[in-house]
């Protein structure tokens, strides 16, 4: 009956993918779904460099076992470095965990309380952001506050400016509100560039130290890093998008680092070694346990699979066209290898 549960539910979810497949993308990643499965995650990482991905990283870490690493394709496509699981990768909005896990932590201590509004806290904003005295730090937490995603306005260039800042910051003030606050959602970096301005506000120093202190430095995390500034660029995995010979690397764009450490974070963030019990509970109440990352060059994908307890990691430097979807069709045949084997092994 367990067997026969499984296999309803992976025809359930072929048919939802080559749906959206069929929908959002050519017709060449719907055919690629249908591919023979390969034995090995290795052999699905070769067989995806060899369908154009320029570079791919991988981290799978079960239960109490050895992480295992994989890698295909380049580091450095131009001088023709071979890709490094243990690479530096930007992993963007993957870093929404990160900050949301300090959000948690200061509300348990009593240092942020997520029902004060943006106005309690940064109040020269209350004549900018309309709705101000309205949105309350769990809706921007959340993406439920209604303020306009600054990445999404006319002015923002991915090439050309960094995540974050105050003349980001800019593009949206004195703009309508997207929605009355907290009566739909809608994904906005602006939320997070807000609650990092929040946090440094109430700590009277940079959030970025109360991450590296309370977040990275307990978990062992060594390799990671909240700029490029703060790293070696040789270590840091190239970035491309289709179609131009450009590398991307040298934008400031938010959160680096390896696959390995991102595997060790979201372990310790989904089995509650992260939190207190108090923390925890505060955080399931916020945000979410796995998220997606997309900035030029770079996506990633940081998920937690309890059905196998494993934590499965992948970094793509390859981003345009209809990649997006095709690098979701590979990380699915990723687990599905996985699953598979896990089978195996019970």
């Amino acid at each position: 009956m367990k067997n026969s549960k499984k296999a309803i539910m992976r025809v359930i979810a072929a048919i939802v993918t080559v749906t959206s497949i069929y929908i959002f993308a050519p017709w060449e990643a719907a055919v690629y779904y249908f591919y023979p499965l390969p034995s090995t995650v290795q052999a699905q990482v070769d067989e995806a460099v060899h369908q154009g991905l320029d570079g791919i990283l991988v981290y799978s870490q079960k239960g109490q076992q050895k992480a295992e690493f994989y890698a295909g394709g380049w580091h450095n496509r131009d001088k023709k470095i071979p890709a490094d699981p243990k690479a530096l990768f930007k992993i963007a909005s993957i870093g929404k965990l990160y900050n949301a896990s300090a959000v948690a932590k200061l509300v348990a201590r009593g240092s942020l309380s997520l029902d004060k509004t943006l106005a309690d806290y940064l109040p020269s904003l209350a004549g900018h952001i309309e709705y101000a005295d309205q949105i309350t730090l769990r809706m921007m937490v959340q993406h439920r506050s209604g303020i306009p995603n600054y990445t999404d306005h006319d002015d923002f260039s991915w090439s050309e400016r960094s995540i974050g800042g105050d003349a980001n910051l800019t593009l949206v003030l004195n703009t309508p509100a997207d929605f009355k606050p907290d009566s739909d959602y809608s994904y906005s970096n602006t939320n997070y560039l807000l609650i990092g301005r929040i946090m440094t506000k109430t700590l009277g120093y940079e959030r970025k130290q109360f991450i590296k202190d309370e977040i990275l430095a307990p978990l062992g995390l060594k390799r990671t890093f909240l700029s490029i500034n703060d790293i070696d660029l040789t270590e840091l995995m190239s970035g491309y998008y289709v179609g131009y010979d450009n590398d991307f690397k040298a934008l400031d764009q938010g959160y680096i680092a390896t696959a390995e450490d991102v595997g060790i974070f979201l372990r310790a963030l989904n089995d509650g070694t992260l939190f207190t019990d108090k923390e925890q509970e505060i955080y399931t109440s916020i945000y979410e346990y796995e998220h997606t990352g997309w900035v030029l060059g770079y996506y990633s994908i940081a998920r937690y699979h309890k059905n196998i307890d494993t934590v499965v990691i992948q970094f793509v430097n390859t981003v345009g066209d209809d990649t997006l979807i095709f690098n979701n069709v590979v990380y699915g045949r990723i687990i599905e290898i996985l699953e598979k084997r896990n089978e195996k092994e019970q």
